[in-house]
């Protein structure tokens, strides 16, 4: 019995909790402001009116995104996870990165479950970026301004649910019915909800 009581007691206290934290008259609640803007948490991703993509302000964010579908573990910029890994277990982007052509302000990289490196990049002018993935002929995983590149096929597939869109600049590109294709920022690109594997 004693037990019973301390749950309901521990319940009761988590539900109060609860309810203390959640929006009062403050002023500072955004949801009922009509600023367009929701967000999991101060520094993290947001989704912008009239736009189904999220947002990230920096690598936190956007490993703080991921993780809400599959994990984004050991968050590292790139240069120390370059140092400390060899070309067998390398992640995108390297190269890329310092080439001001990708406008890639900042390059991290994460471990999946299983260790295989998914490259964050932080984007600045997304056309720019998109008109260097037309060139290059790769594909990504997109937001609003940063870009995911998973190793692992199990990441991938998880991230199908995440909001993020696959970006390519591959003129066959075709979707299976139920899914949707719309044209990207650059003639000849597009994004998908359907991540092929």
């Amino acid at each position: 019995m004693r037990i019973k009581r301390a749950l309901a007691i521990g319940a009761t206290l988590a539900a109060l909790t609860g309810a203390a934290g959640c929006g009062g008259d403050d002023g500072n609640d955004k949801s009922s402001s009509g600023g367009g803007k929701s967000s999991a948490s101060a520094g993290s991703t947001e989704e912008t009116a009239g736009s189904s993509l999220p947002k990230a302000s920096d690598m936190a964010s956007v490993s703080y995104y991921l993780n809400k579908y599959t994990p984004c573990l050991d968050l590292a910029t790139g240069a120390d996870y370059d140092a400390n890994h060899d070309a067998d277990n390398s992640a995108w982007g390297a190269d890329e990165a310092a080439d001001p052509s990708w406008s890639i302000k900042e390059r991290g990289v994460c471990t999946d479950e299983s260790g295989h490196p998914i490259a964050l990049l932080s984007v600045q002018d997304m056309e720019k970026f998109q008109t260097a993935v037309k060139k290059d002929g790769a594909d990504f995983l997109v937001g609003q301004d940063f870009a995911v590149v998973p190793v692992g096929d199990t990441a991938l597939q998880a991230l199908q649910k995440s909001g993020l869109r696959y970006l390519t600049c591959d003129a066959d590109f075709s979707v299976p019915s139920g899914f949707t294709k719309e044209a990207g920022a650059v003639d000849g690109c597009v994004l998908s909800d359907y991540f092929p594997s």
